[in-house]
Formats: C-alpha cells, structure tokens, sequence
C-alpha cells in the first residue's frame, strides 16, 4: 500500500511541475463579468485540447497548460462573438482576461473544439469522448469520470451530492428510469452526451408552480451511428473454480429511433454476478409514487417477505442467476406514447454463516447465542408494466400505468444454536400484486392548473414458515407454552399466514398563479384501506398428520383472522413564495382519521382529527449553490399484522401477539441540506443533517424464558420518545488530472423498549469516513487509492459492544498499446473489537482483455476474481434486543475466458 500511494504522489507531483496556471476574467464589451463563458486551449503542436474551463460567477476562469509549449485560446458566449487568441506558455504563470463584442447575428457559437462540459440553462452538458480514456466498456464506467458525477455503492447515480431519480435514452425512459440497470448495461462506445437535467419534472404543465430543484434527470445522447441500428454486444464465456465448472453469457441489445425503442438484456451465469438482486426487485418503484407521499400521512402496509439472508455485497459461497428483461417505448403519433417493460429473475443461492449475538443485559438471564446455518434458496422473481402518455396539447395530460409483481421463493435452511441446538428451517411464499396509476393534468390558463392522481393497489401475500427442532429438551418450555405434542421424535412447528391488502390513494390539485413570485396549492385527497389477516401455528406429527395445538399463553390464542379498516380524509393548503435568493413553501392539511379493526368478533375503533405542518425553505446563493431547510409532522399507522392478538410464530425464537388497541405514532422530522458545485475549480461539497423524533411510537415489549433466546413480544405506544441523528457530508476537488474526495456518515439512534417487564434504553452510533485519490489521464494508467474506516458502537442497556473496520483500497487500470486493457482491484480488510482483530481478510480481482482497436467487433478477455482465495467476510449488525457480528462465507477463487462481440 505504500508503494501505491508513492506512486499517486508522483503523478500530483508530476503533473504540477509540468503544468502552468493562466487565469483571468472575461467580460463583455462593457465590463461585465460574464458567468458560464466557455475557454478552451488547443495544443498547436498536438493540435489536440489541452484544457478547457468555464467562468464563475465573477467571470473569472483558469487553464492548467502545459510549459512551453505553443497554444491557440477560444473564448466563447452565447450572444458574444468567439475571440482568438494565440501565445506562448514558459514556465511561468499567466494572468489574461478578455472582452468579448456583441455579436448582432446572434448565431449559434461555432467551436473548432467541442467543449468537454456546456450549460444550457438548467441543463449541464457532458461530452462523453472528452473523458473517456479507453478501459470503459459501460455507462458506469463513463459517468465515474465525469466531474461532479459519481455512482455510489447501491448503484445509485449522484449529481452533486442529489441522487438521480431516472435515466432516459434519446429523451425515452430506460426501463422506467431506473439507474441500476442502465449504469450496468448501456454500452459506454454508444454515449455521446450525457444530459443532467436540473430541476426535472415529470409533467411540464407543473414545472412552475412546484418545488424540483432537488428533481435531477439523466438523458444519454446516443452516437449518430447508433440510430436506427441494432448496437450492443453479446458476452460468452466459461472457466473453473475449485469446486465447479464456470459459465456465463449475457446480451445486451438496443434499438432507439424516433418512434420506438427496444432494450433487451439477459444474463445466465453461476459466477456470482447478480444482474437484479432482491433488494433491487422490491425497491423497483416501477415510476409509482403515492400520491399522499407528501401529505403528512404514513400508513405501513407490512413487509411479509420471507426471512431471506441478504447477500453481502453480492457475495456468497455459491450464486446461479438467470435474468431476462425486455423494454420498449413505441409512439404512434405525436400525442401518444406507449411503453412497458418485462422482467424475470431466477437466483439461486448457497450460504454459509457463523454468527455471535450477544442481547441487550446479561443480568436479566438471556444467554449469549452462537449459531451456525447453512441455506439453500431459491427465487423466482417476475414484473410486467405497462405505460400509456396522451397529450393532445400543451393543456392537457393524461398518465396510465399498470404494474403487476409476481413471485415465488423458498429458503431451507440448517441451523444450529448453541441454545436451542439443531434446527431445520423452511420458508416459502408466493405473493402477487397489482398496481395501478391514472393521472389526468389540466391547465385551464396561465394562472390556473389541476391535477389528479389516483393509485391503487391490490396485493396478496401468503408466507409460510416451518421449523424442526431436533433437541426436544432444549424447547421444552417453549413447545409447552404453544401446547404441543411432546409424544413425537421432534418439535415439527409450521406458522401459516396469509395478508391481502386493498388500497386506494387519491388526490385532487388546484394551483392559483398568484404572480410571477407566488402561487397557492390547494389539495384534496383521501386515503382508504382494507387489509385482511389469518394466520394458525400448527404442528406436523410423526404419522404424517397435522395437529392444532392450544397455547397455554396469550388466553390460548394461536388463530387470527383480523381486518383493518383505514381512512384519512385530508384537504391541504401551501403558499409557494420567491423572495430574492429565497423561495419559501409553508403549509399545512387538516386531516379526518378512522381506524377499525374487527377480531373474534370484537371491534376496535379510532377516530380523530389532526393539523399537520410543513415548511420547506431554499435559499439559492448561486446556480449550483443552494441551502435547503425542511420539516415535516408526520402521523404513522401500523398495518394490521400488529393489531392481531393471535400468536404468530415468527421465528424458532421469536413468538409474537398484537395489540388492538395500538394508536398511531407522531413524528418530527427536521432537515438541513447544502449544495454547491463549483465549475470554476471543480469543487462539489455537499452536507446534511436530519434529526427525526417520535412521539407514541410503537414498540415492543418482551418476555424471555428463563435461560433461553425464545422471547414473547408485543406491541405497545411508548410513553418515551424515540430519537435518530444523521450526518452525512463530502468534500470532492479536482486538480488537474487528480480527483479527490473526503466523505464521512454518522449516525445516531435512540429507542426505548421493555425486556422482562424492564425498559430497556437502547443507543447506537454508527461512523463511516472514506478518503479517496483518483487519476483521470486520457493517455496513460489511472489509479484510485481509497480509505474506508467504519465504526459501530452499540449501547443497549448494561452491555456496550463496539466494532471497527479498517478497508484500504486500491483499483488500477490502464490501455496499453491502445489494444490491450488491464484492469484490477484489491481490498484489505480488518474486522475487530476493543479486544483485538477478529478476522483479516483480503480480496484481489484482475482482468486483461484484447480488441484489435475501438471498433473491432470482438474483444477476447481473461478476468481471475478472489485470487487471493479469501475464504469468508465479516459484518456487524444491531437489533432491537440483540447485537451480532457474522461470519460470511463466500465463493473461492476461480478465472473465466470471455468472448465479447460488439453488434
């Protein structure tokens, strides 16, 4: 690590010897600063361009020039006529300004030059040749080198410090926008420009009257020669590891002309390169929002997924995937745009784990756990959209949407537990859901717009969760509290449950165009659900058959059958106001709420009335320069899972009954945002800091058996608030060639709990710091050192524990002979305690690959991943009870040819 870091001090070393600074102002023909004049230097030698920059807002600029050297400036302005200038550099700095004359022609500025970086308004323009650098094969590698711009460890693309909310290709939506998919699939030799679209709002009949600076858009210009033409390419390959043989194929197929488009992309391969994981299915928005999502109401509809063990950084100890997806856009006529996509996922997936937790307060008599599993899943995961635009003039829209999920999963999985000792575990669910969006925008004149969005959905969930328990004696008190069978070889439990849930969100805008500074938003909206619940725990005996135990506990309830009933009935009111750098938007929406839950034959009802807040405040200090103040109250309803007072056996050691009584929860939420990108020195800082409160929130209460893990919970509205801190901030700066970036994250939470009728007061810190260099050299290796320090301190009542990771980095690629492309990435780990280390681990992945030049058609590459055979990873995570750090276990090492042709 030395060695890497002595060698990126000699390329800022390097590069600030040969280079010279010239600097200035440009200004027009009477002496005003001009802001975003572009200037560009051409080599006269090279006749290449060596530099380039745009002015600040006080017209200045500044080149980073090569010494001695012959260059030829263009200084160029909308409106202004382009100025020439020719000279010499020596060793010494410059300092030049130039006035530019009027240009009465007014026609569009003609660079012999196109500049690397342009402003269009609210558009910033990237030309994606000017950073390219020739090791690139996708959009992600392209957008990495683009200042400002960065992809973030989720796959998230981030734009000053904002995360971009969709991805389009030639204007058409990729694949609803999602940023995942288009950064790991869109071919980099097809992008011609990359369009970041500043305040982006999705209906431009509200682009004036709503709040979208924090709203950022993506658009990928397509290279001419990609128009009207099938482009991608197909990847083949195989290889071996120590236990398997390797395959792997994945086509990648566009076609873009201006009436329809076509995106095809698959991927088979059982070398743990997941294209679409789980996580990215369910977070898959599918481009549907709530239409209350900004009322102050949130009503959970439950996560009734199965247990599923997440991958950890899409590792495991084996990984087989099969992923298809199609897209396609297609426009009739002008005032008609249909478009949907299908996507099909099938992972299968081995892991390995080793776990110690260790729970809240060794005095109240919870043994620590050590556990050992080992799991097979598999997922089926399935989406079909269909969209449809109709505008049939500037006046009116009308949006329909309808997306439909489908699924199948399953996990077995053999666990052991220090505590309880072998248990077998199988989980299986297959739910569906239907979505469906109607939007309708109305502008009846300059000074008056409606709209109306209406959402429903329709989703049926049905988890199902089994659990043999081998060692009788050790669940012995448990199986007598659930009242069942002690007669059989084992403890063969089953938990069935099945949720549906109906809802309907709907509200009606009207926005009165006050003046050319203030408007006024009225809403009306309403929110209504039904949710149905059943559940029976049932015990599965020797002769096959199936006996329904009667619990000792919870008044012998171990059946549900429950429904919910929600409605908010809500009218709003924000007043929107520009005031010089200010914009202010208070408002306020009085909202009607019932609640009913019915269960054995008793109902439950709650009815109130509530005002709630918000403010959101922005004060513009430049164009790429902003601070932004928010708060928000908020009124959080549970889902009726929680309000059944059946037993649901979760877990083999986690037993839970609701509460019919529970009440909804109040939040506070308050937040603090900075923004600024400074073109002049490529300086992008971004900060935050949230603070949210929680008042009635609900919690749970807990009640262990005595000298074991088996706990029996159930919700209730505490009396003690619940707090949580976030700060978050990075500091970017460009110098020359060099790229460096300061970031950090820290988080705080409290909450409070009762475990064994004691409240328990539950505090946890969490710090991640990275530091990174990077090299952006069009002719020569490029290099990115980074530092990765992770802190997480857990205070739960009588135990502390505290975990440190220490993760530098390295990833160096390079073109050689400009045929030859040599990429590689390494990873020291070290995970430990206050004690010492606990695990060292370290990951090493290189890959060379040939193509005759740019535009050959085949590319032939051998990539070795994991060649240091690391054998597992480490994790910590915290509970609500419990803290537990995880031994992972992870794919050995193996090497894999490919084949990569180019349509």
């Amino acid at each position: 690590m030395r060695h890497l870091l002595s060698i990126v001090l000699l390329f800022v070393v390097g590069t600030s010897i040969a280079q010279v600074r010239v600097e200035g102002v440009v200004k027009d023909s009477i002496g005003t600063p001009l802001e975003l004049a572009n200037i560009i230097a051409i080599n006269q030698d090279t006749k290449t361009m060596d530099s380039y920059a745009i002015t600040n807002d006080k017209g200045r600029y500044r080149l980073d020039l090569k010494a001695n050297s012959n260059y030829s400036v263009q200084i160029s302005y909308i409106g202004m006529k382009t100025a020439t200038e020719v000279f010499a550099t020596t060793d010494q700095n410059i300092t030049k300004d130039f006035s530019l004359q009027n240009d009465d022609a007014l026609d569009a500025v003609e660079l012999t030059y196109e500049m690397p970086v342009s402003v269009k308004g609210d558009t910033l323009v990237y030309n994606a040749d000017s950073f390219k650098t020739g090791t690139e094969r996708k959009l992600e590698d392209v957008l990495k080198n683009l200042p400002g711009v960065d992809v973030n460890d989720d796959g998230e693309i981030e734009v000053e410090g904002k995360v971009v909310s969709k991805v389009m290709v030639d204007g058409k939506d990729f694949f609803d926008g999602d940023t995942k998919l288009a950064t790991k699939n869109i071919p980099s030799n097809a992008v011609d420009k990359v369009q970041v679209l500043k305040n982006y709002s999705e209906v431009s009949q509200l682009g004036g009257v709503t709040n979208n600076q924090d709203n950022i858009a993506l658009n990928i210009k397509l290279k001419e020669g990609k128009k009207n033409f099938w482009f991608g390419n197909i990847t083949a390959g195989g290889g071996s590891s120590e236990n398997d043989e390797l395959y792997l194929l994945q086509p990648k197929l566009f076609y873009y002309s201006p009436k329809y488009s076509v995106n095809i992309i698959g991927d088979l391969n059982d070398i743990g390169e997941v294209a679409f994981t789980r996580r990215d299915y369910w977070n898959f928005s599918g481009g549907f929002n709530r239409p209350s999502m900004q009322s102050g109401t949130n009503i959970n509809l439950g996560n009734n997924n199965l247990g599923f063990l997440a991958l950890q950084n899409n590792r495991a100890k084996d990984i087989i995937t099969k992923f298809g997806a199609a897209n396609f856009s297609w426009s009739p006529k002008k005032t008609l745009d249909i478009s949907g996509f299908a996507i099909f996922s099938n992972t299968v997936n081995e892991l390995q784990e080793n776990r110690d937790v260790q729970y809240t307060d060794p005095d109240l008599g919870i043994p620590d756990e050590n556990t050992t599993s080992n799991t097979s899943q598999n997922s089926d995961l399935g989406m079909l959209k269909l969209s449809a635009k109709y505008k049939p003039n500037v006046n009116n829209q009308l949006d329909y949407d309808i997306l439909g999920r489908i699924s199948k999963e399953s996990q077995d999985q053999g666990f052991f537990s220090s505590v309880v000792g072998d248990i077998g575990q199988i989980e299986e669910t297959s739910p569906y859901s239907i979505n469906q969006n109607l939007d309708y925008y109305y502008t009846l004149n300059d000074n008056n717009i409606f709209a109306l969005e209406v959402q429903h959905l329709l989703q049926d969930e049905d988890p199902f969760y089994n659990a043999i328990l081998e060692d009788k004696d050790n669940y012995e008190n448990t199986a007598n509290n659930l009242g069942l069978d002690g007669s059989q070889v084992n403890y063969n439990v089953a938990q069935d449950k099945r949720v549906k849930s109906n809802q309907l969100d709907a509200k009606l805008d009207y926005w009165n165009v006050l003046n050319t500074k203030s408007n006024i938003n009225f809403t009306l909206g309403t929110i209504l659900s039904n949710q149905k619940f059943d559940s029976e725990i049932f015990q599965f005996l020797d002769n096959n058959s199936v006996f329904e135990p009667t619990p000792v506990i919870n008044d012998g309830l171990d059946e549900n059958n429950t429904e919910y009933n929600f409605s908010d009935v809500y009218l709003g009111l924000h007043y929107r106001l520009k005031a010089g750098i200010f914009t202010f938007t208070p408002g306020v929406s009085a909202h009607v709420y019932n609640t009913n839950s019915t269960q054995f034959g008793e109902k439950t009802t709650d009815n109130f009335f509530r005002l709630l807040p918000d403010f959101n405040m922005r004060m513009q200090l430049k164009k790429s320069e902003q601070i932004v103040f928010n708060y928000r109250m908020q009124t959080q309803f549970t889902d009726v899972t929680q309000l059944a007072s059946g037993l649901v056996l979760n877990s083999y050691n986690s037993l839970f009954a609701g509460n019919p009584t529970l009440e909804s929860a109040l939040s506070h939420n308050v937040n603090l945002s900075y923004f600024s990108f400074n073109m002049f020195n490529y300086t992008n800082v971004f900060a935050n800091i949230n603070y949210s409160k929680s008042v009635d929130n609900i919690r749970n209460s807990s009640l262990f058996e005595p000298g074991s893990v088996v706990s029996v919970s159930s919700p209730f509205n505490s009396n003690f608030a619940d707090e949580s801190v976030n700060v978050n901030g990075r500091f970017q700066r460009t110098f020359g060639k060099i790229r460096a970036t300061l970031q950090g994250n820290f988080n705080y939470s409290k909450f409070n709990q009762f475990i064994q009728d004691q409240r328990s007061v539950n505090e946890s810190y969490s710090q991640t710091y990275r530091a990174e260099v990077r090299t952006n050299y069009r002719n020569a290796p490029n290099i990115e050192v980074g530092y990765r320090y992770t802190v997480q301190d857990s205070d739960q009542g009588q135990r502390s524990t505290k975990f440190f990771t220490n993760a530098p980095s390295v990833e160096f690629d390079a073109l050689i002979w400009k045929t030859l492309t040599f990429r590689t990435d390494y990873t020291y780990n070290n995970f430990s305690d206050e004690d010492g280390s606990i695990n060292k681990y370290e990951f090493w992945n290189a890959s060379l690959s040939y193509r005759k030049n740019q535009d050959a058609k085949f590319e032939y590459e051998i990539k070795a991943t994991n060649l240091l055979n690391a054998q597992s990873q480490n994790q910590t995570s915290t509970g609500s009870i419990s803290v537990a750090a995880t031994e992972y276990f992870i794919q050995p090492r193996f090497v894999t040819f490919r084949l990569r042709y180019e349509l």
